[in-house]
């Protein structure tokens, strides 16, 4: 079970660090979709597309309900969006530091 915000980052980032779990997780997004339905597009086993779904699945990402007899997957945006607030937090850590070059740079060039 993910734990602390830093959990979470690294689960999150380990999940969409893989273009298959991107893809499946853009087709969720769009819409709810079956285990079977995504297994399909893929070149791969589909046990191998369950288990891209479980890391999703741990990263919160995603989740799955029954419908039946099938397993359908539902991305979850607000997830997203907390890792846009980390990159965007990460991104001011980096601007405030190109910041300060700059200004060393213009204390050097008085």
């Amino acid at each position: 079970m993910i734990e602390t915000d830093e959990d979470r980052a690294d689960a999150l980032f380990h999940a969409l660090a893989d273009r298959t779990r991107r893809d499946i997780l853009r087709r969720v997004l769009a819409g709810d979709h079956s285990i079977s339905t995504l297994a399909a597009n893929y070149p791969m086993s589909f046990a191998a597309v369950q288990k891209h779904v479980a890391v999703l699945e741990r990263a919160g990402l995603l989740t799955k309900r029954r419908q039946g007899r099938e397993a359908l997957a539902s991305g979850d945006v607000a997830v997203l969006r907390s890792a846009g607030r980390l990159l965007g937090e990460l991104e001011e850590i980096w601007r405030g530091r190109v910041a300060r070059i700059d200004d060393l740079l213009n204390q050097l060039k008085e």
